[in-house]
């Protein structure tokens, strides 16, 4: 039974259930949109995305481009009742896969896996930072120091994902929030440092000191390996 955590997005509610259920009863986690407004922040938490290209708003291509240029290597699968070659070779620019409408579920199924056995996804190994173990898969987080695990809010939890996703690099305090609140960032808003200051108090051996989110002044944060 498979852990892989999936995002859906579908706007089509019967399409969009049927879909999502078939999915859950084959052991998949699936968090499932009806638009692309929180795709960007919902994405950091998966293994996978399935992506359909007719939605309000944002279609998904656009949604599908800004999800590839935040997260390099996560799996794209693009689904569509379009399947013109023009359509086809617009969504590949992106999309690791593009499945036309209507498909089968074992075919969608089968291309699942075979992004997902392609990414790694499904042999993922824990990750060690400091004390802690991190199941990214299974959204769990374990101190090793005492084998408790860490429970995380929403927010917390996705910032913490964020940072792990671009383990060593620095990243501006405007990336930060607008990646995990998809709004745009405004100077001197309050909110990203409160989150982080609870995460700390969660996930750091001393808060006052910390050795996994290390604060880089004037610009934002960073998780070193």
């Amino acid at each position: 039974m498979t852990s892989t955590h999936l995002l859906y997005i579908e706007d089509d509610k019967e399409i969009g259930e049927w879909v999502s259920q078939n999915l859950q009863d084959r052991g998949y986690a699936v968090t499932w949109l009806t638009s692309g407004e929180r795709a960007v922040e919902e994405a950091a938490a998966c293994g996978l995305v399935i992506l359909d290209v007719m939605l309000p708003g944002l279609d998904g291509f656009t949604v599908g481009g800004r999800l590839k240029k935040q997260y390099p290597e996560l799996p794209i699968l693009m689904l569509s009742a379009r399947s013109s070659i023009d359509d086809k070779l617009q969504g590949l620019k992106f999309a690791d896969d593009y499945l036309t409408k209507p498909f089968h579920p074992d075919e969608l199924v089968a291309r699942i896996e075979v992004l997902l056995r392609r990414s790694g996804s499904q042999d993922a190994q824990p990750l060690r930072i400091k004390h802690l173990l991190i199941h990214e898969k299974e959204n769990r987080i374990f101190n090793q120091d005492t084998g408790e695990e860490i429970v995380l809010t929403g927010k917390q939890y996705y910032i913490f994902i964020f940072l792990l996703r671009h383990l060593g690099q620095i990243l501006t305090k405007e990336q930060i929030y607008e990646a995990v609140w998809g709004e745009t960032y405004l100077d001197g808003d309050k909110t990203l440092m409160v989150h982080i200051r609870h995460l700390r108090e969660k996930i750091e051996r001393d808060p006052a000191n910390p050795e996994v989110i290390e604060t880089i002044r004037g610009i934002g944060y960073r998780v070193k390996a």
